[in-house]
């Protein structure tokens, strides 16, 4: 609720459609939280030699969503080069890592839970790239 507040207090506010930005935002964070939450769980999974790449690409995943949680946030002086760019390579490690981890969720619940939040995300980081143009 915090970041809805300050995008709608803020001064200098994008031109970015609102509604897609602050799922965008909300999105990137959870997921972010989600996929390193899960490669934590990985890491504790008997079969563990089998969860290496899923583990490599939560890592990754969360890295993307986290920056590009943070560059969306930012509102002043705006580039939309970078916003765009950074979105589409967070759309893409969310599909990499949601199509791994649904390989996955058959046999690890948390898995399961990460590639929902990864789509979820995915889909947040299209619809806002889609107000871009």
């Amino acid at each position: 609720m915090t970041v809805r507040e300050m995008i709608k207090t803020h001064p200098q506010p994008s031109s970015l459609d609102r509604d897609a930005l602050l799922r965008c935002i909300e999105d990137c964070i959870d997921c972010a939280a989600t996929c390193t939450s899960c490669a934590d769980a990985c890491l504790g999974e008997k079969d563990l030699h089998e969860l290496v790449r899923c583990i490599r690409l939560n890592l990754d995943c969360a890295d993307a969503c986290e920056a590009t949680g943070r560059i969306v946030t930012r509102q002043t002086a705006l580039d939309l080069g970078v916003v765009r760019a950074a979105t589409e390579a967070c759309a893409a490690a969310c599909r990499a890592c949601g199509e791994e981890c649904e390989r996955h969720a058959a046999h690890h619940e948390h898995c399961r839970v990460c590639a929902e939040s990864c789509r979820r995300c995915e889909q947040a980081c299209n619809d806002l790239l889609a107000t871009i143009g």
